[in-house]
């Protein structure tokens, strides 16, 4: 956004407020008073991660003030406790503020996010009809599939507690319910549980219960996904998956080294996937470990508890009612643990530790007993203690939706490697010694991870969220990083060593690392070019092939799908290239698109080894799925 003279500066205004740029920012005129898309802007924050809607200020950022401070602010609590207008006030006296301005006094107002027994907040009377959520393009209507998902988290009940009416114990594979048996003998031999017969045993873990109120009894969810066998679970669980995928080849034409998924060969449940993943994710860890004779930790690290946490992590938050099923990634350099479902808790709390909001409570309780979990809320604490003991860079928790997605990411990489720093003292010169330590870490986060924002910093820093505004502001200001978008979704990348290629006004230059790459051909013609570097007649060829995506909104996936795959048919393309292209966000292009097409192999990445490069590129697989 140009600053103008009558602009405002958000930045600046969130920093005056002890608020950071981490918030999501919406404008709002409010002449004429409080507008009705505000109340939509209100649900779509508190549904999400919350944020600041600034009143008296237009839509490019141009400032008007407000006329009638007190009559808006009047008109602002009166509806907001009228649960005609929004079912829900989740806001205090302190969450409103004036905020003064040569151009007029503006109001702002805080949306903290909801609780998940809060949510979903809604417009109107009916939460099937009235809930929003907020994404990189701003407000969207909610379908009432993703209401729905908000209602049943709101419940105290959990979702894996659900009866499931004609299952029976023939339904379980009963191998799988001995096994566990065994081990829960091996852990606690002289335990009353085991007195009982599986039925007995399964109404203990909350694998088997009857409501007294209708007096049905049979298998819970939670004994199914444990216990069950594949063709059943699926019966009951249509969208149910689970895959762990190794990818230790560097060879882009291997797309995994082993694989574990549902094939028929094994019961397919949670308690055989998490037996069989979690001897792989630990197999080739240079640490002292040694399994005892049931399989179960003996003498093992603080890292394999880690491990073993994010693992069980994956499995008791998820949202077996979602899509994309749970997929488990072992890298040279990482582990990914995703699953669906949203937190149920907030990104601050994640942060400060000792907080769990667990949406399947009995699978929770099956783990703990055998000793694959520890007690609530000390699960995160133990997965960064164990990061913190290599002085490994700290794990990394990301949120995605359509669909939503949790995405723990735990990097094998240390906190300041040699070779970054070298890297950034032969790109600094002079300026490298004068940077602090706190500046001198995001400076270095952005190099390994391709970018760094606030919330990023916040977790390895502790500091306050306006403070570190200021200091990657500051690093903006020496030139040292470029700031990419505004608001939550703000950040931040070390600048290019060489003169980006602008076409059409638009840089098309990837990034720090754009240099002639011997092995990857960019284009099908003879000649390499740098990442980014398109000639000007083939970009607009490239806009014509894209054109449909640009004259209409509406695409369905697989039409998106089309576009993306024709216009990455001959060239190596960024997903801001992308995204231009086609005339969509880039970070909502990277969520809905390009990562679901590369996990199926549609898209090959010009870095396979690290898949979340800033810089990434992406063409449309040589190799069939």
């Amino acid at each position: 956004m140009t600053q103008g003279k009558n602009t405002l500066n958000p930045v600046e205004i969130l920093a005056h407020l002890s608020w950071s740029e981490n918030e999501d920012l919406e404008f709002k005129s409010a002449k004429g008073g409080i507008p009705r898309a505000l109340w939509e802007t209100y649900s779509a924050m508190a549904n999400t991660q919350g944020g600041v809607i600034l009143l008296g200020v237009k839509d490019d950022g141009s400032v008007h003030g407000i006329d009638d401070i007190e009559k808006i602010k009047k008109q602002f609590w009166d509806s907001i406790n009228n649960r005609q207008v929004v079912n829900a006030n989740l806001l205090s006296n302190a969450d409103l503020q004036i905020v003064k301005h040569p151009h007029g006094d503006l109001i702002a107002i805080r949306i903290p996010r909801a609780d998940r027994r809060e949510r979903p907040v809604y417009v109107g009377e009916n939460p099937l009809t009235g809930t929003y959520r907020r994404d990189y393009e701003g407000d969207y209507h909610c379908t009432e599939r993703e209401a729905r998902r908000m209602l049943a988290d709101s419940s105290e009940e959990s979702a894996d507690s659900c009866i499931l009416e004609k299952f029976a114990i023939a339904d379980l594979d009963l191998k799988s319910l001995h096994q566990y048996r065994n081990r829960l003998a091996s852990r606690h031999p002289s335990h009353p549980w085991l007195a009982d017969d599986d039925i007995g045993l399964l109404k203990k873990l909350n694998g088997w219960r009857e409501c007294r109120k209708s007096g049905i009894e049979g298998l819970t969810v939670a004994g199914l996904l444990m216990f069950g066998r594949e063709e059943t679970i699926r019966e009951a669980i249509p969208q149910y998956q689970i895959d762990f995928r190794e990818r230790l080849s560097l060879d882009p034409a291997i797309r995994w080294t082993d694989r574990l998924t549902q094939d028929g060969t094994w019961p397919g449940n949670l308690y055989e996937f998490y037996h069989r993943v979690i001897q792989r994710l630990a197999a080739d860890l240079k640490l002292p470990f040694e399994l005892d004779r049931d399989m179960m930790r003996k003498g093992e690290s603080i890292v394999h508890v880690a491990i073993r946490e994010a693992l069980v992590n994956s499995l008791i938050h998820a949202d077996y009612q979602g899509q994309g099923g749970i997929v488990i990634e072992k890298y040279p350099d990482r582990f990914e643990f995703s699953n669906p479902g949203s937190l149920l808790i907030s990104f601050d709390q994640i942060l400060e530790g000792g907080v769990s909001e667990c949406r399947n409570k009995s699978l929770q309780l099956m783990f703990t007993m055998i000793g694959a979990a520890e007690r609530a809320g000390s699960g995160i604490d133990k997965i960064k203690a164990g990061w913190n003991s290599q002085h490994w860079r700290l794990p990394i928790v990301k949120e995605r939706m359509h669909p939503d997605r949790v995405i723990w990411t735990l990097p094998m990489v240390s906190l300041i490697p040699d070779e970054s720093l070298i890297k950034l003292k032969i790109k600094f010169g002079d300026k490298f010694s004068k940077f602090q330590k706190v500046e001198l870490q995001a400076l270095v986060t952005a190099d390994i991870e391709g970018c760094v924002d606030n919330a990023r910093m916040r977790q390895f820093t502790g500091l306050h969220a306006a403070d570190i505004t200021k200091i990657l502001q500051g690093l903006v200001a020496q030139g040292a990083l470029q700031q990419d978008g505004q608001g939550r979704w703000t950040q931040y990348l070390l600048p290019p060593d060489i003169d980006s290629l602008h076409l059409s006004g638009h840089s098309l230059h990837s990034g720090p690392d754009s240099l002639h790459l011997s092995g990857h051909s960019l284009h099908s013609g003879p000649d390499s070019l740098q990442v980014g570097e398109i000639p000007r007649d083939v970009w607009n060829q490239l806009k014509n092939i894209a054109s449909p995506a640009c004259k209409s909104k509406h695409l369905n996936y697989k039409e998106m799908e089309g576009v993306i795959l024709n216009i990455c048919k001959d060239y190596w393309l960024t997903r801001r290239q992308i995204a231009e292209l086609i005339n969509r966000n880039h970070e909502g292009i990277l969520t809905r698109f390009l990562t679901p097409m590369v996990e199926h192999g549609r898209l090959e990445l010009l870095y396979p080894d690290k898949p979340n490069r800033v810089d990434q590129a992406y063409r449309a697989a040589r190799i069939s799925p």
